[in-house]
């Protein structure tokens, strides 16, 4: 009896969930195909750019990413790089002061003294714009790539749209296996709906490893006043504050130029530790939008995983079963694939099928781990 009665409203609470699922999906890549591509073309009198890379204990990295940035096409005149040591007990700062002594462009390396903090990230950033030179802010980490026409890219968007944040695409840098993959599918998936989101008028997502605004819009909203106690954050947080304050002023960068890379994780443990860390940040969102998103989100997925032993049990058919399954999944790979062919991860695209398969449970295995809100990062315990 109180089996029938659960079936009786379960049922309909998973064909709607998943049904609206698969709309939302198609509204994701409607979006994202709306999103207006920015050629890096030179403009005039372009504002004046501070690149800020806060780091730890990159020695391996940061040469690479300095070299890529000494090689840009925007003119060194109008850009400097700020690099943020968080107390790195490697040869992070030596590498950085040995290229800077040779590079074209203005790198300045700025040591932070090593006190204990919730969010050494946000310290970095802060720390970097009172000494940042540029009307422009525009961060990376440490370990990523960049394009030569990354800034000029950058510099036009801002013109072109005078937005107050530029958010802008990360991937993975290359794929050697299959674990790569997974990653790369579903880490464009976080890049697409994020941009979708934007596109939309409803920004949820975006990067810290590419993200832009404006100095005074910064200030304008008191930078991470709210959220500094957060460990993670950086990205988001901020940008909820700015498009609280300044609406329809957030723009996503969708330029190939504008593409950064990073490596992708190659031990579970340093993946886990990451998304552990990103799926944190929900409980803490002002903006109703993302908090309603990744509850949706989690509901969808958790409900599509009921019909597995709904299917089993048989309470549900095979037929009814697939047919939930193609709702759920044939949107998801319109939308995957149109994002990966931009970030021109066509092998990758092979990939979403396997990625489809685990999905459902990495999201609700994150979901309810970020509960537990303290974790490793850099050797260092954050809460």
């Amino acid at each position: 009896m109180i089996e029938q009665y659960l079936l009786s409203w379960l049922l309909p609470v998973i064909v709607v969930f998943i049904v609206s699922y698969a709309i939302f999906t198609l509204w994701l890549t409607y979006f994202w195909n709306k999103i207006k591509s920015f050629r890096d073309s030179a403009v005039n009198s372009p504002d004046f750019i501070s690149v800020i890379i806060p780091v730890r204990n990159e020695e391996e990295n940061i040469g690479a990413l300095l070299q890529d940035l000494a090689h840009q096409s925007f003119s060194f005149s109008q850009f400097e790089v700020l690099v943020m040591d968080d107390s790195s007990t490697d040869n992070t700062a030596k590498v950085v002061n040995d290229i800077s002594q040779h590079a074209a462009c203005n790198i300045r390396l700025i040591s932070l003294p090593d006190i204990a903090t919730s969010s050494p990230k946000k310290r970095a950033i802060e720390t970097a714009i009172g000494s940042a030179k540029g009307n422009l802010i525009v961060t990376t980490d440490g370990d990523c790539r960049v394009q030569p026409g990354w800034l000029q890219a950058i510099a036009t968007c801002h013109k072109v749209t005078g937005a107050r944040l530029i958010s802008a695409p990360v991937t993975f840098s290359e794929e050697t296996s299959l674990t790569d993959h997974l990653q790369t599918v579903e880490f464009a998936s976080l890049i697409g709906s994020g941009a979708s989101a934007i596109s939309a008028g409803y920004p949820s997502l975006c990067n810290g490893a590419n993200l832009t605004y404006e100095k005074a819009a910064f200030l304008a909203v008191d930078g991470f006043d709210g959220v500094r106690h957060i460990a993670s954050g950086d990205d988001e947080f901020l940008m909820h504050k700015i498009a609280a304050k300044y609406p329809g002023s957030i723009h996503f960068l969708k330029n190939p130029q504008a593409v950064v890379s990073t490596s992708p994780h190659k031990n579970w443990a340093g993946f886990f530790r990451q998304r552990k860390r990103w799926a944190s940040k929900w409980k803490h969102y002002q903006s109703r939008t993302p908090l309603i998103l990744a509850l949706y989100i989690f509901m969808s997925n958790f409900s599509f995983l009921l019909t597995g032993p709904l299917l089993l049990s048989g309470h549900i058919t095979l037929n009814a079963f697939l047919i939930l399954a193609a709702l759920k999944c044939l949107p998801e790979w319109l939308f995957l694939g149109t994002v990966l062919q931009f970030l021109q991860k066509p092998k990758s695209v092979w990939y979403i099928p396997v990625t489809q398969v685990f999905y459902p449970f990495y999201v609700c295995f994150f979901g309810l781990v970020a509960q537990q809100s303290e974790y490793m990062w850099k050797g260092r315990k954050l809460v």
